[in-house]
C-alpha cells in the first residue's frame, strides 16, 4: 500500500497528475511555485513510492466498441475459497473492477462488454472459473465517474 499523503504540495501535484497525465514539469512548477527540479524529485517520489501507479488514456469505451456496463455481485458457492476469487478472474480482461464489499456478497465486479450476449457469456464463464452465483446490474447511464484523487479541502 502507498504511503498516505500528508503534504499539501504533493497532493496538489497528485489532483494535477490525475486531471492531466501529460501535464509538464513547467506546468507543474508554475501550478505549485516551485522550480522544475524540484517537482521532478517530487513526482519521481511519488511515482517509487506507489502513490502514482502510472499514467493511463481516459478512452471513450464506446468508441472501442464496449457500451454495455454491469455490476456483476459474486456469492461463493464454496467460501472456504472465497478469497481466492480475484486470483481466478484476473485474466478477463472485461472486468474493469473487482471490489472486496461487505453484506450478501462477496465481491463486485465493474465490466464492460459489446452486447447483451457477451454479458451472458462472460457471466457464465465467471460463474464456471470461480464457483459463484452472480447478481447483474445493466448500468443504463453514467451520470458521472471520478478518479481517485487527494482532496485539498478539509472535511
Amino acid at each position: 500500500m502507498a504511503r498516505q499523503l500528508e503534504d499539501a504540495t504533493d497532493k496538489l501535484l497528485a489532483s494535477l497528475l490525475v486531471a492531466d497525465g501529460r501535464s509538464t514539469l513547467k506546468a507543474l512548477a508554475e501550478a505549485t511555485g516551485l522550480s522544475v527540479s524540484a517537482v521532478q524529485a517530487r513526482v519521481r517520489r511519488l511515482e517509487a513510492d506507489g502513490v502514482i501507479r502510472g499514467y493511463v488514456a481516459d478512452v471513450d469505451p464506446e468508441a472501442i466498441g464496449l457500451p454495455l456496463a454491469a455490476l456483476i455481485s459474486l456469492i461463493p458457492l464454496d467460501p472456504s475459497h472465497e478469497y481466492e476469487i480475484p486470483a481466478m478472474l484476473a485474466d478477463l480482461s472485461e472486468i474493469e473492477s473487482c471490489h472486496s464489499v461487505a453484506g450478501d456478497v462477496s465481491f463486485v465486479l465493474f465490466v464492460r462488454v459489446a452486447t447483451p450476449t457477451a454479458l451472458e457469456l462472460l457471466i457464465r464463464e465467471i460463474r464456471t472459473l470461480a464457483n459463484v452465483a452472480t447478481r447483474t446490474t445493466v448500468v443504463l447511464q453514467t451520470a458521472f465517474e471520478r478518479r481517485a484523487q487527494p482532496s485539498t479541502k478539509p472535511r
